[in-house]
């Protein structure tokens, strides 16, 4: 289930007011940030250097990346934990092998398959080895999606330099007899290097950053589920299974032990 990020946004408009909002109340004009050919030159070059260093398929996971950072997965583990604590009763009283009948009512599929090797006879080793091989995937994917942004997050201050000295030159090559007109060119000059700085650090690497907490959350998720089954496997009794998968979760998020 996926829903609207509240801190990502917030965070969003509040950099935004912050930074522009700071240099309107200055004295500033916000229509002399919206110079075209230096957001081209940043965004631009950022997307470029970007592409440079990898493939255009990983470029367009970008957008999906983005999108999950707006509306990010969210993981019932309170539910996960009572789920397995329902299935380790009823191994405890039926036997194990009666868990094949309630493989079909299980939604997470990552749960279904690793209790489904559990019933199917998987020893603990391999039960074990299995699930930390899809795990260790998918912080390789996860990884190197958050790395991309991180990377972003160096080019775009470079880019908007780059920027700001094609707009000097550019400036100084047609400078007049008019020092005021000078002045105001050279100002805007530096406009690239503001959105350099504004995008590595208001988008870019918090982007990156929220990535990264995004997949602790499906990493201890899917840990739980993990330890879960294996408990079940080993045969142990509900209550305590419920406790000790509690006990990977903060002390405000545990639920009850009873």
């Amino acid at each position: 289930m996926k829903k609207i990020d509240l801190a990502t946004w917030g965070g969003l408009l509040l950099g935004l007011f912050s930074i522009f909002g700071a240099f309107v109340l200055e004295g500033g004009q916000f229509a002399a940030l919206l110079l075209i050919p230096a957001i081209i030159t940043v965004v631009g070059g950022t997307f470029a250097a970007t592409i440079i260093g990898t493939s255009v398929a990983n470029v367009k996971t970008l957008f999906q990346l983005v999108g999950k950072v707006m509306a990010p997965p969210t993981y019932n583990v309170k539910g996960a934990i009572e789920e397995l604590v329902h299935y380790s009763s009823i191994a405890r009283r039926e036997g194990l092998l009666t868990l094949d009948a309630q493989l079909s009512k299980i939604r997470d599929p990552f749960m279904r398959r690793i209790l489904r090797s559990a019933v199917d006879g998987a020893e603990p080793e391999s039960l074990r080895e299995v699930g930390m091989a899809e795990m260790n995937g998918l912080s390789d994917r996860h990884a190197y999606g958050a790395l991309l942004f991180q990377k972003m997050g160096g080019y775009s201050p470079t880019m908007g330099i780059i920027g700001t000295v094609m707009g000097l030159i550019t400036t100084l090559a047609s400078a007049g007899d008019n020092p005021d007109q000078l002045i105001r060119h050279i100002a805007s000059a530096f406009i690239a290097t503001l959105w350099g700085v504004f995008l590595a650090n208001i988008v870019w690497i918090p982007i990156s950053e929220k990535l990264k907490f995004i997949h602790e959350q499906e990493y201890l998720y899917r840990e739980i589920i993990l330890d879960g089954v294996m408990g079940i496997q080993a045969g142990e009794i509900p209550s305590v299974l419920r406790t000790k998968l509690n006990s990977k979760l903060p002390p405000q998020e545990r639920g009850s032990e009873n």
